[in-house]
C-alpha cells in the first residue's frame, strides 16, 4: 500500500477545483451512474479537462441522455450492476472497445433500501454496489491503462455493517435487516474491495475508496428530510463538492501511484478497523469470486 495526504483540497473543494489547469487530452476515463447526482458532475467536469468519457447507466439511452444535457461528446454503455451478465457484458465492450482506460471511477449505486430486496439470491445493495462493481472491475483490467487507476466511491456508513463486518454467514441478511446495516456492508465491502485489488495489480495501477460526504441527491430518495433536518448544515455538501475527491482520484497527477486507500475530504483518512483488516479483505474477494462465477454460469 501507498499512501500520501499531500494535497492542498478538502471539504469544501469541488470537482472542478481540484482539476483547475489539468489537461486530460488524450485520456479514457469510464464513470459508472454518469446519469445522476456526484457521477454526472464527475463526467462533466472530466469531459471539462479534455477526457474521453464512457459513462454507464441501467440503459445506454440514460447515458446518452445525461451527455445530451451536459453537452458532451462520450460512449454511453448500459450496464446494469444488479445484473450481473450486464456488468459483464460491458466489461467486455470496455475490452473489446480498444482504449485504453485511464480510471475507472465506480460511483454507481443504491442506498438504505426500507425494505429487504432479493435479487438472484442477494440482498439487492451488496449485490449492486459491491458485486456487480467487482463484476465489472475484474472483467475490465485487460483495458486499463498501464497507469490506470480503480477509483471506488464507499461511504462513511462503511462504519456501521453487521457484527463482523461482513456478513459471511447471512449475506442476504434474512435474520435482521436494518437499511444502514445493509448499506455499511455494502460500502465497508467496496473498501475491502479495493484494498484486495490494490495487492493484485501491476506496479503503476492503483486502486483507492473514498467517503464522497453527505450529499443530498437522488441516492438518497429513501431517506426521509427528517434525516436532513438532523444534519448540521455545515456537514452537507453541495453535488460539485461531493463530486471533487473522486475527480481527484481519478484525475489529479500528484496521486499517481497512490493505492489502496481510503479518502475523504480530499484527503488521506483511516477506514474502520474491518476496512483494514487484510484477511477480511481476502475472504471477501474469494466469496465475491465464488458468487459471480455462480450467477455468471446460472
Amino acid at each position: 500500500m501507498t499512501t500520501t495526504n499531500a494535497t492542498p483540497f478538502g471539504f469544501s473543494s469541488t470537482a472542478e477545483e481540484v482539476t483547475e489547469g489539468l489537461s486530460l487530452a488524450g485520456k479514457t476515463m469510464v464513470v459508472t451512474g454518469c446519469n445522476s447526482g456526484i457521477g454526472m458532475e464527475t463526467a462533466r467536469v472530466l469531459a471539462l479537462r479534455g477526457a474521453h468519457i464512457i459513462g454507464t447507466a441501467r440503459t445506454e439511452e440514460k447515458a446518452l441522455e445525461a451527455f445530451r444535457t451536459l453537452g458532451i461528446e462520450g460512449t454511453p454503455l448500459a450496464c446494469e450492476l444488479s445484473e450481473p451478465r450486464s456488468a459483464a457484458a460491458a466489461a467486455r465492450a470496455l475490452v473489446a472497445g480498444g482504449r485504453k482506460i485511464d480510471a475507472l471511477v465506480c460511483n454507481a449505486g443504491i442506498m438504505a433500501l426500507p425494505e429487504r430486496e432479493l435479487k438472484h439470491g442477494h440482498e439487492l445493495q451488496f449485490l449492486t454496489n459491491h458485486l456487480g462493481h467487482f463484476t465489472l472491475v475484474t472483467r475490465a483490467l485487460p483495458a486499463l491503462a498501464e497507469g490506470g487507476r480503480v477509483v471506488v466511491v464507499s461511504s462513511g456508513a462503511h462504519m456501521n455493517p453487521p457484527d463482523g463486518g461482513i456478513a459471511f454467514d447471512d449475506l442476504t441478511l434474512a435474520n435482521a435487516y436494518l437499511p444502514w446495516k445493509a448499506y455499511g456492508q455494502s460500502k465497508l465491502a467496496n473498501i475491502l474491495f479495493a484494498r484486495a485489488l490494490a495487492k493484485r495489480l501491476p506496479s503503476g495501477q492503483t486502486a483507492n475508496a473514498l467517503h464522497p460526504g453527505v450529499i443530498k441527491t437522488n441516492l438518497t430518495r429513501h431517506i426521509g428530510e427528517a434525516v436532513f433536518d438532523s444534519i448540521d448544515a455545515k456537514m452537507m455538501k453541495t453535488v460539485p463538492q461531493g463530486a471533487a475527491t473522486q475527480t481527484l482520484l481519478a484525475a489529479h497527477p500528484s496521486l499517481a501511484g497512490i493505492t489502496g486507500a481510503y479518502y475523504a475530504d480530499c484527503k488521506v483518512k483511516a477506514p474502520s478497523a474491518y476496512a483494514q483488516d487484510e484477511a477480511l479483505a481476502e475472504r471477501l474477494w474469494t466469496e465475491s469470486e465464488r458468487i459471480v462465477d455462480g450467477l455468471l454460469r446460472a
